[in-house]
């Protein structure tokens, strides 16, 4: 059965790109600019991995992990933070809130691929 993945990410060029990436890779991929949109799906049917952008409008990153943390459907559920923001403060305030793997922008497409891949085979 084809893995499906969310992406929440404002960055049209950036989520297209990722959809582009991981459909070629066999994945279904859902794409949402809106975290507070996307909160609601997620607890309704959750995917089997989250690619999550940072900084977003309205609700960031960090919020939407607290939330996803906080709910026994989504508890466990693999988190991807991308972000613009390589800072150590925000990668540990990732860590802290739960997120299985931080990754910086810009990006290469093989090693997202590789981290995808090995987040949903753990």
């Amino acid at each position: 059965m084809q893995k499906r993945v969310l992406v929440i990410e404002d960055e049209p060029n950036i989520s297209e790109a990722l959809r582009f990436i991981l459909s070629r890779n066999g994945w279904r991929v859902e794409v949402s600019a809106d975290g507070k949109a996307a909160l609601g799906s997620l607890s309704a049917d959750p995917p089997d991995l989250l690619i999550l952008d940072l900084m977003l409008p309205g609700v960031n990153g960090f919020d939407i992990l607290r939330q996803v943390r906080a709910y026994d459907d989504t508890r466990t559920l693999p988190v991807l933070m991308l972000t613009a923001r390589g800072q150590a403060a925000d990668r540990i305030e990732a860590e802290r809130l739960g997120v299985t793997r931080f990754m910086t922008k810009p990006f290469a497409n093989a090693d997202v691929l590789a981290t995808v891949h090995e987040m949903v085979q753990t």
